[in-house]
């Protein structure tokens, strides 16, 4: 080999490393852009027919204001559903959905800080104990049967669900596309960084699952190409109380919700849980 191949070799490899290196650090520094994709409201909600809308503005503990809607069907003190949305969802436009997905149940729908009309920054830590405000807002509320509260969590929603029902537990859970861990998924997509030491928002909901004895269902979609379905699975292999599985076939991350069963599923379970 010559010295000028030597060379070439050198500074490739020179030129490699510094591009890892920039991808670790851009990856540390912009992180919470690739997992937090806050959506603006596009539209005011709007409730289903003969349902009452209420706009909800809550203070979380370190002052923020969050906001968002709390549906209520036309009956006395129903059962409350708390939804905890994806990263990339504004939750309020759900409302006209709310009597197709869970029936006759009031459903709250206050987006994470940053999204919507919420104030801040979103994080874990931040969107976890919002989360828990939330559920303590609902909690006080005399129109609604607070001792039958379900929390329903979607994508990034899981991991905040699993950790609120660890704090204030629910009658019962809904996981739509859960995730054992948020760092297990960016270690499936990114498997040449190291993602266990950049990670500031694992979302471990798999370290949880054991302690939580209320009903759970999961809903999978096993062409699911964000969060693996072993994902979901592992993380109802460990949840510590009866749980319920449904697999759709053929269906991925964000559409699985078409399919018919998949709100006969959660109103069948809330039916036998709530």
């Amino acid at each position: 080999m010559t010295s000028r191949s030597i060379t070439a070799l050198t500074l490739f490899a020179l030129v490699a490393a510094v591009g890892y290196a920039a991808a670790i650090l851009l990856t540390w520094a912009f992180q919470e852009k690739l997992l937090f994709y806050p959506r603006a409201v596009a539209a005011p909600p709007v409730a289903p027919a003969g349902w009452k809308l209420e706009e909800v503005r809550i203070d979380a503990a370190d002052g923020t204001v969050l906001a968002g809607a709390l549906v209520i069907p036309p009956v006395a003190k129903p059962p409350l559903v708390v939804y905890l949305g994806g990263n990339a969802e504004e939750v309020t436009s759900f409302a006209g959905e709310a009597e197709r997905t869970y029936g006759e149940r009031a459903v709250l729908l206050v987006n994470y800080r940053g999204y919507g009309d919420s104030g801040g920054t979103p994080s874990e830590k931040a969107l976890v104990a919002d989360g828990i405000a939330i559920v303590d807002w609902a909690a006080n509320r005399g129109d609604l049967d607070t001792r039958r509260i379900a929390i329903h969590g979607r994508s990034l929603g899981t991991g905040v669900a699993v950790q609120v029902a660890a704090a204030r537990p629910p009658r019962c859970v809904v996981l739509t596309s859960p995730f054992s861990s948020a760092l297990e998924v960016a270690q499936a997509h990114y498997r040449w960084l190291p993602v266990a030491r950049l990670m500031r928002h694992p979302f471990d909901s798999a370290a949880r699952a054991p302690a939580l004895r209320m009903p759970a269902l999961v809903l999978i979609g096993d062409a699911d190409t964000l969060v693996p379905p072993s994902q979901s699975e592992r993380l109802a292999s460990l949840w510590g109380g009866p749980i319920e599985r449904l697999v759709l076939h053929g269906y991925g991350h964000t559409d699985l919700s078409i399919d018919p069963r998949y709100d006969a599923a959660i109103q069948a379970f809330l039916d036998r849980s709530l």
